[in-house]
């Protein structure tokens, strides 16, 4: 049974904050170059959960081989705490690095490998 709760979140300056909706029951481990980089662990939500409360004029934007994912990050910090992209039905979806979430306990999150390497 997903267990849907509301977080805040953002980047390590407070320029960006965002709040989404998201059950953390389901967290990614992926091991692309970029995820392993960062050392990222992602829940993925739509877009309707989630909503940008700042830093939406201040983002960049890194895109790399398809150009199908929008990595934004916050040029003051430099921390990317979500991404932009379509999932496999064309929606809009939000990856999230849950790290970056408030008051979550990232130790106690249980987390699925993905092969992101391979794509």
């Amino acid at each position: 049974m997903a267990e849907m709760k509301t977080y805040t979140g953002g980047c390590h300056c407070g320029h960006v904050r965002y709040d989404l909706t998201a059950d953390l029951a389901q967290v990614l481990n992926c091991n692309c170059s970029i995820c392993t980089k960062r050392g990222a662990l992602w829940t993925f939500v739509p877009a309707e959960k989630f909503a940008l409360r700042a830093g939406e004029d201040v983002l960049a934007d890194y895109q790399f081989g398809k150009r199908s994912i929008h990595h934004l990050f916050c040029p003051q910090c430099g921390v990317g705490s979500f991404s932009r992209g379509k999932g496999p039905d064309g929606k809009e979806v939000i990856a999230v690095n849950v790290r970056c979430l408030d008051d979550v306990d990232v130790a106690a999150l249980k987390t699925t490998p993905f092969d992101g390497k391979s794509l």
